[in-house]
């Protein structure tokens, strides 16, 4: 759908804006496609103060497209440590090498940007609008919540029938001229004045006609995902230890922690000889700690650490993807959040 070039509901958030808008973030400064698609991915999800000291190391230690591409992806995953979704990290790799190999930069027309793993139709039109003032509409989580209150939807945004709703609204309330701003301030509309509790109406340029507002019933929209109890799995996480190093292994490229290194798991408490024979190495004892949970989007993981005194190891590793990690040791590759929390707690 094409865009208008000008509408009411654009004229009064660019106006506003351009008094209230954030400009000062590290990716609005120099401006490229590179940068902004960067802050778009680790703005998934992920809140604002959190992404910034991400994206200044990141954009240290690659600084260019071309430095990201031929990266390794445990310096990339490294350096996303913390950040969590690392399936983004994976993709952000990814789509790189391919931007470089297929077109030598970051591509500039649309339906380019889509193709590229990790970037869907609101993250293409962020890029675009916000860099090269390409007129495309954008749906992230903050733009939702205000179109959903303006235009009281009164149903879950996640259902296709209403994204579907949610995106011609998008396109019909969004201008051509000024987009860029436009787009920028329904992001800052949603995260700091349109927020999902206590909304500061009173500071909206969209109070007049929004219809939550005039209904008085801006805390019960947007409606949020129908409940859904969460399955919990269960895991042991294995504490190899002898002196100040602990045995890491790396997960496969895909799954839970992709790529990551993390302290091994089995799903059942395994006895000393099957620790030895499975590890190559010879045991004085372990000792089950208490159990915690970490709870993923679909699910959460209870995980119980056993720690394991390790008598003597093999002088070489035989899998290529463990490795000794030397405890407070800065790491060359990326770790699991429930592996560092229990590192932590060696030191």
């Amino acid at each position: 759908m094409k865009l208008n070039q000008r509408t009411d509901f654009g004229d009064k958030v660019i106006h506003w804006y351009h008094q209230h808008g954030r400009k000062s973030l590290p990716w609005q400064q120099n401006k490229s496609l590179y940068t902004t698609w960067l802050s778009e991915v680790m703005l998934q999800q992920t809140q604002v103060t959190t992404v910034i000291p991400y994206f200044l190391r990141f954009t240290e230690k690659f600084p260019t497209l071309e430095d990201l591409a031929n990266a390794q992806q445990d310096e990339v995953l490294q350096l996303w440590t913390g950040l969590g979704y690392y399936a983004r990290a994976r993709n952000l790799h990814k789509a790189a090498q391919l931007a470089v190999e297929q077109y030598g930069e970051f591509p500039q027309q649309f339906e380019q940007v889509l193709a590229l793993p990790g970037i869907g139709r609101s993250t293409a039109g962020a890029i675009l609008s916000l860099t090269l003032k390409q007129p495309y509409a954008i749906l992230d989580g903050n733009v939702k919540r205000v179109l959903c209150r303006y235009f009281a939807i009164q149903s879950w945004s996640g259902e296709k029938k209403t994204q579907d709703q949610l995106w011609q609204l998008s396109e019909q309330v969004s201008p051509a001229e000024g987009i860029e701003y436009f787009n920028q301030a329904m992001m800052d509309l949603g995260s700091g004045i349109c927020t999902r509790s206590k909304p500061k109406c009173e500071s909206c340029p969209l109070q007049t006609n929004c219809q939550a507002y005039q209904l008085a019933i801006t805390d019960k929209i947007p409606v949020p995902r129908p409940k859904k109890d969460k399955p919990v799995k269960t895991t042991f996480m294995y504490i190899l230890q002898q002196g100040n190093q602990v045995l890491l292994a790396k997960r496969p490229p895909t799954g839970i922690w992709g790529g990551l290194y993390t302290l091994p798991e089995s799903e059942r408490l395994l006895s000393d000889q099957e620790i030895e024979q499975l590890f190559s190495l010879q045991i004085e004892g372990q000792t089950a700690d208490n159990t915690f949970r970490h709870t993923f989007t679909h699910f959460h993981l209870d995980i119980t650490p056993v720690k394991v005194a390790v008598k003597s190891k093999a002088a070489k590793i035989a899998e290529k993807d463990e490795v000794w990690f030397t405890l407070q040791a800065p790491a060359e590759f990326g770790m699991s959040a429930p592996t560092q929390k229990l590192l932590k707690q060696l030191y």
